[in-house]
């Protein structure tokens, strides 16, 4: 079968599916001029891969595809109501990135609270002369308050991380109660006003929908302390971003720690990219050797499963599933 893989696929997973099947694999191209690419849509009975945007006019040069597994969590790539309407099944890979993602949200805490980045360059830059004044000094994050805003699975192991390592408060708000993170975690839940009125550290983990776009923007950022610390694990667009820039210069809250930006990659002129009290990630939030390839393993198994007449294990669309039954 003809397959189309995008941008990052793991090499032992690609050379695996190079031997069953006709692959081509792109990177750094436009896919809506590369002729190569568009040449490869037209045969392809499956597409795998990430952050592919997989829209009408995409689909309308698709006529064979059967299956598009996206190696993301996140699938706001993909417009489901067309691959749906189109019977096309659509695939993710939750579930396998939740430690490493809370892994590096819970850096992001650190890093913002006691100013890591900032004074390793400090040190490097040899301004480290003499004894550290109060100038200097970060916070503590043992025994703050942490609000979760999205308390999915990632949100779950950032509870149990800050829970049990640093003795914090769990607040959380989501769109219905969670009563296992309140048994597990002692969280408590809270409307997103006060949750943001009440946290030392603020971070948002939820998922991009049209709910949740620009969900934090100037009034949530006035909500917050002058000393709350803003963590975004979740995606740019959930951030009104020039108001995050406007709340930081106004010093309306203490600082950001960010692994999303509104656009990706990031500006060079970004305001962000200066400020001192602003931790900056290029996006890496399941970013490890392990998980990576555990995901692009993940995808390969739902790309096989829909390509050989099985539901895939993590179908998105499953109407169309019934459909093809």
């Amino acid at each position: 079968m003809k397959i189309l893989a995008y941008d990052r696929v793991e090499k032992p997973v690609l050379d695996q599916l190079k031997e069953k099947h006709d692959v081509l694999f792109f990177k750094n191209i436009d896919p809506s001029s590369d002729p190569e690419f568009l040449n490869a849509l037209s045969e392809a009975e499956g597409i795998i891969g990430l952050a592919l945007p997989v829209n009408q006019e995409l689909l309308e040069k698709a006529p064979n595809l059967k299956i598009v597994s996206n190696v993301s969590v996140g699938y706001n790539n993909l417009d489901i109501p067309e691959l749906t309407k189109r019977n096309i099944m659509a695939t993710n890979t939750p579930g396998i990135l939740t430690d490493t993602v809370a892994d590096m949200a819970f850096g992001l805490i650190l890093a913002t609270a006691r100013r890591i980045p900032e004074l390793d360059y400090f040190v490097k830059s040899g301004q480290w002369t003499q004894s550290l004044t109060e100038e200097h000094y970060g916070v503590d994050v043992h025994h703050k308050k942490l609000g979760i805003i999205g308390m999915g699975r990632i949100g779950n192991a950032i509870s149990q991380r800050a829970h049990f390592g640093f003795h914090m408060d769990i607040l959380y708000h989501s769109r219905t109660r969670k009563l296992d993170a309140e048994e597990k975690y002692d969280a408590t839940y809270k409307s997103l006003d006060d949750l943001l009125r009440e946290s030392d550290f603020v971070c948002l983990i939820t998922p991009l929908t049209k709910e949740t776009e620009g969900m934090i923007g100037r009034r949530e950022f006035q909500l917050m302390k002058d000393s709350a610390i803003f963590i975004n694990a979740s995606r740019g667009k959930t951030v009104v971003e020039q108001d995050l820039i406007d709340a930081l210069k106004n010093n309306e809250i203490r600082a950001a720690g960010l692994d999303v930006f509104e656009q990706e990659p990031v500006e060079p002129d970004n305001e962000l990219l200066i400020m001192k009290n602003v931790v900056t990630l290029p996006h890496i939030g399941s970013s490890s050797h392990e998980t990576e390839l555990k995901m692009s393993e993940l995808a390969a198994e739902n790309l096989e499963a829909g390509l050989s007449g099985r539901k895939p294990p993590n179908l998105l669309n499953p109407q169309v599933w019934e459909k093809l039954e």
